[in-house]
């Protein structure tokens, strides 16, 4: 089974990304998503006792944590202590699941592939980029986001440029959803015949 890595900065269309490769009838994992499930399970207890009155009703308040932790280096990290492992066995349970259905490729969509050395969880990498303009654009669209919130965002991210010298293959996002599309759908059909060739 080829594990695929997908990340991408913030505003580059991963999201859509991810769809179409879901489309294309490969299984996804969301580390987002899994960190929304977990919020509302196993992380909520740790993160109420590391940051009290943050979890509401059983689930995390997003918007609480969020602005208990913002600028903080050390809350940020205390939260990434307890989340990560957690959305990591995750991303272990679903691998295992298809590896026994005999899945041929399946993506772990990874935000932060590069800044938490999860290259060595992945057998190929897949960055969605877009030019910077568009990227900002996209990302002060969004509710509730400013210039700064961005800038703080990018920050802690490496820059695109890093991250397509790092990729097997790059998905530019900026030309449209449908090139988008098929440069997903070659990808597919090449990593299926490696699969295939491998088996």
């Amino acid at each position: 089974m080829i594990v695929i890595g997908l990340t991408g900065s913030i505003g580059m269309g991963k999201s859509t990304t991810a769809r179409f490769f879901r489309e294309a009838g490969v299984p996804v994992h969301d580390s987002d998503e899994a960190v929304h499930r977990l919020y509302a399970g196993k992380a909520a207890p740790l993160i109420e006792a590391a940051f009290p009155g943050t979890v509401k009703d059983g689930v995390v308040d997003r918007a609480l944590l969020g602005s208990r932790i913002l600028g903080d280096a050390a809350a940020l990290k205390t939260v990434e202590r307890i989340v990560h492992p957690l959305v990591r066995a995750d991303a272990d349970a679903f691998l295992a699941e298809h590896r026994a259905a005999g899945q041929k490729l399946v993506v772990l969509d990874i935000p932060l592939l590069f800044e938490t050395g999860g290259e060595g969880r992945v057998d190929r990498i897949v960055v969605v980029s877009a030019p910077a303009d568009i990227q900002r654009e996209r990302v002060l669209a969004r509710p509730g986001m400013s210039v700064e919130k961005f800038e703080a965002i990018l920050a802690k991210q490496m820059a695109d440029a890093e991250k397509r010298k790092r990729a097997d293959f790059v998905v530019e996002s900026g030309g449209g959803l449908e090139a988008a599309r098929a440069a997903v759908e070659a990808i597919v059909a090449e990593l299926k015949g490696e699969a295939a060739s491998d088996a």
